[in-house]
């Protein structure tokens, strides 16, 4: 072939050049410029006439696929609500559907919840009764934790009587000794009430 068949541009990526007197040379790449073609190879260059090279074969070996790297693994999900309760009520000898209905009543299961009042969580704990128990209350199972273990102290202290332990848990100790049991406020008994009816609806 003339020397002006060949692009003025670089070719790149390996490929064979075809002499015209017979055989072939693996090369880079070439550029041709005028009557002169240059091979490139490695470090290397040669300079040719165009009249000594008959053209140019791709290099057809499939390169090896470059190394990617592995995406790191996706964290564990959250465990649900109702795991909480269940490995808590386990820890602290609760009946699980207990501890899951009290959170129910307490929070709809939802972990980011505040009342109005400052209460926190999936067991609304008040700040001071987290600081007491040594948790933080933003944690959702530090949060079911504690909760379970306050409601199991209060279940001692009340000698299993659940009323008074629910009450307790809902509008204070305070309020239940000053009433010698389920003191007289409608939020205190509705909230026992849905208590009991979830946790039979549970059992």
């Amino acid at each position: 072939m003339a020397g002006a068949a060949f692009l003025a541009e670089p070719v790149w990526g390996g490929e064979y050049a075809l002499f015209s007197g017979g055989g072939r040379l693996r090369v880079d790449r070439h550029e041709a410029a005028g009557s002169t073609i240059t091979l490139y190879l490695g470090a290397g260059t040669i300079e040719l006439a165009a009249a000594e090279i008959r053209g140019f074969e791709p290099d057809e070996r499939v390169a090896p696929p470059p190394i990617v790297a592995a995406p790191p693994s996706a964290p564990e999900p959250a465990p649900f609500p109702e795991q909480l309760a269940d490995a808590a009520a386990n820890k602290y000898g609760l009946p699980a559907d207990l501890v899951r209905s009290v959170m129910k009543a307490e929070s709809s299961l939802h972990s980011n919840v505040v009342s109005p009042k400052g209460a926190i969580g999936l067991m609304q704990l008040m700040p001071g009764t987290a600081q007491a128990l040594g948790v933080d209350p933003h944690d959702p199972a530090q949060n079911v934790e504690a909760g379970t273990r306050y409601l199991r102290a209060l279940l001692e202290k009340y000698g299993g009587a659940l009323r008074h332990a629910l009450a307790a848990y809902n509008a204070g100790p305070g309020a239940v000794g000053k009433y010698g049991g389920v003191p007289p406020f409608a939020e205190t008994v509705e909230y026992i009430r849905r208590v009991e009816r979830q946790w039979k609806r549970g059992e």
